[in-house]
């Protein structure tokens, strides 16, 4: 690992330390924005205060930035927790980091993904499918379907493992021999490694659930995959619904919710998704993005 992926984790990783202080996604983009094109080392220890307070910072930044960077002896042992685990992390500027999340959401792309399984995956043809803990009926049929064709078709299924349209999918997955990407929102150590299933998890691997995790992680979701499908969501508000329209008013990946006939389908149809039916994920290589009239071809 080098010291700018070292850098990363310093910067952006508890390293086990719940009150560690680290840079949110916002304040990891400024520092991001002001050390571009300047001359001074990146993530070596070698920044100082003077440098931070030339690009900008006051004081008070500038020390905790470096106060962050000063933390190689905590950084290391959490690597060898991480490896005893079977963890990996991929850092932004990583090989391996999915250059489809760089695109996407640029400097507000997570600092760092720790990963379990099978990182070879993110290279796949992906799908992502989103949707509510509880489910009616024909959309928790929409879920399963929407996994098995995921394996029958050649994809790999993107998810959060969470109750309900997540999990379903998910096991209709692997059930039918697909392979599956599951972005966690709580302790990635706590995960069984699992065949043809890679764990993601943001920040950091021992990281407890949290209701800002989740939300956060649905912007991963929402862009490794190039369509998302929405089984179900509850009207203006929830995690499914907030991702949902993010993707929506960002123009981040092609959005396919089922339908339902509910408010909620109703209104991101409105706001830029298309409606499908259940027959209609036979041949999900058909799924692609409304294209506007004065869009170029």
């Amino acid at each position: 690992m080098n010291g700018r992926e070292r850098g990363f984790l310093l910067l952006t990783s508890h390293l086990g330390d719940p009150d560690r202080k680290v840079l949110t996604v916002a304040q990891l983009r400024v520092l991001a924005q002001a050390v571009t094109g300047a001359e001074i080392p990146h993530g070596d220890g070698d920044v100082t205060e003077q440098d931070l307070m030339a690009l900008g910072f006051n004081r008070s930044s500038a020390r905790r930035i470096l106060e962050l960077l000063s933390g190689e002896e905590q950084l290391n042992w959490y690597l060898q927790e991480g490896k005893r685990f079977g963890l990996q992390p991929i850092t932004r500027v990583s090989t391996g980091y999915p250059l489809i999340l760089r695109k996407r959401l640029g400097l507000d792309s997570p600092g760092c993904l720790w990963t379990k399984g099978d990182i070879a995956l993110l290279q796949k043809p992906l799908i992502a499918l989103v949707g509510s803990r509880d489910l009616y009926e024909p959309n928790l049929e929409f879920a399963y379907e929407a996994g098995r064709q995921a394996a029958l078709q050649g994809y790999t299924l993107v998810s959060g493992n969470a109750r309900g349209a997540d999990k379903t999918a998910q096991r209709a997955c692997l059930e039918h021999g697909g392979t599956v990407i599951s972005v966690v929102a709580d302790a990635l150590k706590e995960h069984t490694a699992k065949d043809r299933v890679l764990y993601l998890s943001e920040d950091g691997f021992d990281l407890p659930f949290s209701a800002q995790r989740a939300l956060s992680r649905n912007r991963v979701i929402h862009c490794l995959a190039d369509v998302v499908l929405v089984a179900q969501c509850t009207y203006g508000k929830g995690g499914t619904w907030d991702g949902t329209i993010q993707n929506l008013e960002n123009n981040r990946s092609a959005v396919f919710c089922f339908d339902d006939g509910s408010k909620a389908a109703i209104e991101l149809t409105q706001r830029g998704a298309q409606t499908l039916k259940l027959n209609d994920l036979r041949c999900l290589a058909d799924l692609r993005p409304q294209q506007n009239l004065f869009d170029q071809t």
